[in-house]
């Protein structure tokens, strides 16, 4: 027996989208989902799946891999390595499920995530990377970020949140930020997690009328749902000026969860040259799903 259906204390109007051409009115109040939406939430975007990963494959799979990051956790303690991991994408991407599953059997002394609220006004008045930097990896650590200063690059001035100027010396000082990453030695991952629109429409519907997952909808998600266009501008001129041979971006294609999850965590296991690594279990990176902006987008 399922959850019950939270009760709305404001109602979402309906919302008049254009999706592959089509117009549509999408009322994510009305408890069934449209069918143009569950027809197409794994296919959404090209994806290149019919069907979500099996799930007792999946599950085999993970716990294998997972034991495969206990062993990278334990190289970094000993060689002092640092790791700093980036996940990116729309909102309803899957960022928060890849990271748990990431670190769920990691020690979480070492292994920390980070997931920044909006900034203090004391925050506001410095550099702006300057809050990030205060939680990058020391020695030994694995550090993950639900979000990052890429912030500024989507979201921001998608919603007004900083000036085109702002935005503009973002552009122009990340990639000189992030060469200063890479010298000193950090291991430095940049994941944009890429669905499709019905996809992120289906979750947000999830979201909405479940008692457990309600929390996570918000008036940004009915924003975002409208300036879906606006966005993808804004990622694409983001990757033409950030993605760079120093900190390239990976992107992933994202519209079945498990798959997702799998292939971030191949990533890192197959680029970190850990004591033990064990390529067999490992396995080969799916092509379909993972690649540079140029190759992995539409």
């Amino acid at each position: 027996m399922g959850n019950p259906s939270p009760k709305f204390e404001t109602p979402v109007k309906p919302i008049k989208l254009v999706i592959d051409g089509k117009k549509r009115v999408f009322d994510i109040d009305d408890p069934k989902l449209p069918d143009w939406v569950d027809d197409m939430e794994l296919k959404a975007g090209g994806y290149p799946y019919d069907s979500k990963m099996d799930k007792s494959d999946y599950e085999d799979t993970l716990e294998k891999l997972q034991v495969e990051l206990v062993k990278l956790q334990s190289w970094m303690q000993k060689s002092g390595e640092r790791v700093l991991v980036l996940f990116e994408g729309r909102d309803a991407a899957g960022k928060g499920g890849t990271i748990f599953v990431t670190r769920q059997y990691m020690n979480p002394r070492t292994a920390r995530n980070v997931a920044l609220t909006k900034p203090t006004e004391t925050e506001r008045g410095q550099w702006y990377f300057q809050r990030h930097v205060a939680h990058f990896p020391t020695s030994g650590e694995f550090v993950t970020f639900d979000r990052s200063w890429y912030n500024r690059a989507g979201v921001e001035p998608v919603m007004g949140f900083c000036t085109p100027e702002q935005h503009e010396k973002f552009l122009e000082e990340a990639p000189l930020f992030e060469k200063g990453i890479v010298a000193d030695g950090i291991r430095f991952f940049k994941f944009w997690l890429t669905i499709g629109q019905e996809t992120q429409l289906g979750r947000f519907h999830d979201r909405r009328h479940s008692a457990l997952k309600a929390w996570k909808f918000s008036p940004m998600d009915v924003a975002g749902m409208e300036k879906w266009d606006e966005y993808t501008k804004a990622r694409d001129l983001m990757f033409e000026r950030t993605h760079t041979e120093h900190a390239p971006w990976t992107v992933v294609r994202a519209n079945d969860k498990r798959r997702l999850r799998l292939t971030v965590i191949r990533r890192l296991l197959l680029t970190i040259p850990y004591a033990g690594r064990d390529l067999d279990v490992i396995g080969a990176e799916d092509d379909k799903i993972i690649g540079a902006p140029s190759s992995a987008l539409r």
